[in-house]
């Protein structure tokens, strides 16, 4: 088999980059496609052999480290692509969690998300947050080699997709499911000892309506290690962004909101370890921040009662 010369390989790459955007603007796509030759050629033919190797490995249960390569070249186009007006609103509730273990739960409208959540991070200047994270991931993020070079971005978790918002058939039965979920949460154990913050979507799938959808309650385990610091995030915008069902990139504004981190502890206690009210707990925390239109289910003013009270409890005392 011939041997590809690194021209041949780092033009292939950057053509299959390149693929996410609209074709019509050929002056942005050349310029687009010179400032990728020049950070692809600074990081070299080594860095770029590395994360093609990452891009071609296998995909068990558990962690996968991000490349500095992948981040670079996704924050450069997110950078060209957010609109005047995209914001940071709430940034100083990310100082509480500056050095303690924490987990950010967002809302999910795209599978862009937890990039733009990491360019936002660090848009606000902390970058040393954004460099901790790692993303809970289920397994569609894996079986496209554009949404995994997107996770590259990052550390990453694979995790198995929840029976009840799956849109594939099962191909794993429920021990499998059960064995692969519980090497997940160790892995996410490890990672927030290791000093990561975590970034999961609780809904386990993305929005068809922009609408908050129901939290998933066996996303608890994530935060059940009463050190940690919960911290709620909401996304507006990302759904234009990058479609649900397109596989372009559409200018867009952002709008990211950070709500004040509530301990996982006082969480599990002012729920009594109820799985399904902590996760309404935070799916409210999130709709709160969020404009009306995204917040779904947990936007109609008699449901949730319990976890309306907790929030409560949290809030007003200041927790």
């Amino acid at each position: 088999m011939e041997t590809q010369s690194y021209a041949q390989i780092r033009e292939k790459f950057i053509n299959e980059i390149l693929d996410f955007f609209p074709s019509q603007d050929l002056i942005a796509l050349n310029d687009i496609r010179q400032a990728l030759e020049h950070l692809v050629d600074s990081a070299g033919p080594q860095a770029l052999a590395t994360l093609g190797r990452q891009l071609e490995a296998d995909h068990g249960w558990g962690y996968y480290p991000g490349h500095l390569l992948a981040r670079q070249i996704h924050d450069l186009i997110t950078a060209r692509f957010l609109k005047e007006g995209s914001t940071v609103s709430g940034a100083e509730h990310l100082e509480k969690i500056k050095n303690m273990p924490a987990v950010l739960l967002a809302n999910h409208l795209s599978y862009a998300d937890a990039n733009v959540i990491e360019f936002m991070l660090r848009r606000t200047g902390d970058g040393l947050l954004a460099d901790r994270l790692t993303v809970i991931a289920g397994p569609k993020v894996f079986t496209s080699r554009q949404r995994r070079f997107s996770s590259l971005c990052f550390g990453t978790i694979k995790v198995p997709q929840s029976a009840e918002v799956s849109s594939e058939e099962a191909v794993m039965n429920q021990r499998e499911v059960a064995l692969a979920a519980r090497r997940s949460i160790e892995a996410a154990r490890r990672r927030l000892e290791a000093g990561d913050v975590l970034l999961l979507f609780g809904e386990g799938t993305r929005s068809r309506t922009g609408g908050m959808q129901p939290m998933l309650a066996g996303v608890a385990r994530y935060i059940e290690v009463p050190e940690v610091w919960v911290l709620p995030v909401g996304l507006t915008g990302s759904e234009v962004l990058y479609p649900v069902g397109d596989n372009k990139v559409n200018p867009a504004c952002i709008r990211m909101y950070v709500g004040r981190p509530m301990p996982a502890g006082a969480l599990m206690a002012r729920s009594g370890g109820d799985r399904r009210i902590m996760m309404d707990v935070i799916g409210l925390a999130i709709a709160g921040l969020l404009p009306e239109t995204y917040r779904g289910v947990y936007g109609k003013e008699d449901d949730f009662p319990e976890a309306k009270v907790v929030l409560r409890d949290l809030m007003e005392n200041n927790i």
